[in-house]
């Protein structure tokens, strides 16, 4: 069936196009009788305003952006971005905006969108993720004008807006903690390795080796799936236990991207006949309740991910508002929670 028109509208009433369009953009130029006539034709054929139209008219699309470079299949298992669409969601929904999702390839895909997007008018403005190293998508979001948040980031001066935390020192108040229980080999299994927050916790392990006196800190870079997970995890316990001199040492203590793959490495620990916490301490980032349910339940740092997701919304709604406003807004850094996945490592080990 073909989209009706206003000139369908125009016709089923008995007006001309022009009143039609000055009733449903709610200008004068027609008597309320004839208003209320064109609005309820409108809404018994389900009209509604052609993208491109609303663009001309500088209307709003009333939706924004989130455009996601990640394998969908590590998406699906995440509870870090089920909380965070869901608090997006909450805040938008207030206003009667909605948010389109799309999941792509790589970055050149979804700066692709963001052109097609814009330029349809499909949005009014975007959600940026997953901050990467000599990341090309802020400056092309700044090159098409649009209105954009980004979730992550240093802090530091850029084109866009930003909420953020710091992850150098969530990083660091895990090894702080796991040094005190007397760790001195600590892994870690990192996320994908262009991320800009993979990039600042590795290299808040590596700067802690010295300050604390470790003996043993790697980070693996993983594409944050179980498997991955899993697969570090094996490489890392599958070290000689007391080899320090040849670099190949196991660790007493590892510290996962995503609470994911903290379950993997927990399973691999069984498998293996890795006792934990007594052989193994495994920490999360990224809380969920999948570390609380499992046995032994796991250590991890924590925030409040569907409130993150409201502020980030609230941000991108002030900026769409005032698209010269420039926001900084730093949340407060994850906190430790210890539970039973962490402990003192035994002598032996």
């Amino acid at each position: 069936m073909a989209r009706p028109t206003i000139a369908d509208i125009a016709r089923r009433v008995g007006v001309s196009k022009g009143a039609v369009s000055f009733a449903l953009n709610g200008r004068p130029g027609v008597s309320e009788a004839t208003r209320a006539r064109i609005l309820e034709a409108a809404r018994e054929m389900n009209w509604r305003p052609h993208s491109a139209a609303r663009a001309l008219g500088g209307a709003r699309a009333e939706a924004v952006g989130l455009v996601i470079a990640r394998p969908a299949s590590t998406l699906g298992v995440e509870p870090f971005f089920a909380q965070l669409l869901s608090g997006l969601q909450a805040r938008l929904s207030r206003q009667q905006v909605a948010m389109h999702l799309l999941v792509v390839e790589d970055s050149a895909a979804e700066i692709e969108v963001y052109r097609e997007w814009t330029s349809a008018h499909r949005v009014d403005g975007f959600i940026l993720v997953d901050p990467q190293v000599r990341d090309p998508r802020p400056a092309a979001l700044e090159e098409l004008g649009a209105p954009a948040v980004v979730l992550g980031g240093s802090g530091g001066p850029g084109p866009l807006s930003s909420v953020w935390a710091d992850d150098r020192e969530a990083m660091l108040s895990v090894v702080d903690y796991l040094a005190a229980l007397g760790h001195r080999r600590i892994g870690h299994v990192a996320g994908l390795p262009g991320f800009r927050h993979t990039q600042r916790r590795i290299r808040a392990l590596r700067d802690s080796a010295g300050r604390l006196g470790l003996t043993c800190a790697v980070s693996l870079p993983t594409d944050f799936s179980d498997a991955e997970g899993a697969a570090a995890t094996r490489t890392l316990l599958s070290r000689g236990r007391a080899r320090a001199s040849a670099g190949a040492t196991r660790p007493t203590a590892i510290v996962y991207d995503s609470d994911v793959m903290a379950l993997a490495g927990l399973g691999v620990a069984m498998e293996m006949g890795v006792r934990v916490p007594d052989e193994l301490s495994i920490v999360a980032f990224d809380d969920s309740v999948l570390t609380r349910v499992t046995h032994p339940a796991i250590t991890s740092l924590s925030r409040d991910t569907f409130a993150l997701g409201g502020q980030v919304a609230e941000v991108l709604l002030e900026v769409i508002a005032d698209p010269g406003t420039r926001r900084n807004v730093k949340t407060a850094t994850p906190r430790l929670v210890i539970r039973g996945s962490t402990a003192a490592p035994a002598k032996t080990v």
